[in-house]
């Protein structure tokens, strides 16, 4: 499974970037305006410091002003994937753009039939919003099912990238499913560091190895 990390907090990203964990990056023009910063600008540094595919959303509605928005964005390095919506402009931006070897993420995505159209439009990845789906009631890791499911019968390129992940479970079950992509907030890829047997198990050994007076260094 690749992690993409949910976030334009350049601090945050270089951060993380340094695990060697991170196989990409997810931003929207919610997260980009919490930086304050130019949206090209912050486009640009993330993919210095990611060498995996950075997506930037178009911001216009009608295919023909996402096409001119696209061309603006994919011109900021190689690695930028091209973020639109799943309505009819949105795909049939993703289809000419695929068509023309870009990168695309297909977002918003909250049923299987929303899928499928993003798959025969080639995006190379479809963003189903399983934390949004869970806060109405509804069970957003099924719809990661039902897609995997309804893919694994064609030979769709379209990889299901998690979105709108609220924690560690749903990465979890989002790889036992067989999801290709999980897009993490910062705070829940530290999360999954986290349990405490580790910290009680390392305080242990801490604790023996100071006893015997010894230094490996």
């Amino acid at each position: 499974m690749k992690f993409f990390i949910d976030t334009a907090d350049i601090d945050e990203i270089r951060e993380l970037a340094a695990t060697g964990l991170v196989d990409g990056v997810t931003t929207n023009p919610s997260l980009i305006a919490k930086t304050g910063r130019n949206f090209l600008d912050v486009v640009a540094e993330i993919c210095d410091v990611v060498d995996g595919p950075v997506s930037a959303e178009c911001v216009a509605t009608d295919h023909e002003t996402m096409m001119k928005e696209a061309a603006k964005l994919s011109a900021i390095a190689d690695n930028v994937a091209i973020k639109v919506p799943l309505t009819p402009d949105g795909l049939k931006t993703c289809k000419a753009l695929t068509d023309a070897g870009t990168m695309v993420n297909v977002t918003l995505c909250f049923s299987a039939a929303q899928a499928i159209l993003a798959a025969k439009a080639g995006a190379t990845f479809i963003s189903p919003f399983v934390g949004r789906l869970d806060d109405i009631g509804e069970d957003g890791m099924q719809l990661i099912a039902d897609i995997c499911d309804v893919y694994a019968n064609y030979d769709f390129a379209t990889e299901v990238l998690v979105a709108s992940i609220r924690g560690p479970r749903h990465v979890v079950v989002a790889g036992q499913l067989g999801a290709g992509v999980a897009t993490l907030p910062p705070n829940v890829l530290r999360q999954m560091f986290k349990h405490p047997l580790t910290d009680k198990g390392l305080d242990a050994f801490l604790a023996d190895w100071a006893k015997t007076g010894q230094s490996i260094l």
